[in-house]
């Protein structure tokens, strides 16, 4: 069975992959029949020939899933593009405990309800007249 896999290259902790058609049954950095390009992880570089993957699968190649997913956001005419980077999710910082005490104390003080005298016996007199 022929795969579409990456083909691993690079040093530890520098990975860069090559993707390769290869014989299932052949070690992973082993000898391809064919390279269709490359991909860096790195620095999210991509440069495949997405007419000669396609050919490789209407053969009865199949890609790995990671292949599936590069072969997606490669450019038809195989030129170099280079994919977006995640952006890191803001952390939460926790507020300094000496100074956010008094902050919401004060808070806490102003946003609660002070029933006056006035209000308290309107209503008493609201309730019995519902019933």
């Amino acid at each position: 069975m022929v795969k579409i896999r990456l083909k691993r290259l690079g040093r530890k902790k520098k990975p860069f992959y090559r993707i390769v058609v290869t014989d299932n049954r052949n070690r992973r950095d082993g000898v391809p029949l064919e390279e269709l390009g490359y991909y860096d992880p790195m620095l999210k570089d991509l440069k495949l020939d997405k007419t000669k993957a396609l050919a490789w699968i209407s053969k009865g190649a199949i890609p790995s899933d990671t292949v599936k997913r590069l072969i997606d956001k490669a450019s038809e005419t195989g030129e170099l593009i280079r994919l977006e980077r995640r952006q890191p999710k803001p952390k939460a910082q926790a507020p300094v405990a000496e100074e956010a005490a008094p902050v919401a104390v004060a808070a806490a003080v102003e946003t609660a309800p002070v029933a006056t005298e006035e209000e308290a016996p309107a209503a008493e007199e609201a309730a019995p007249a519902a019933e």
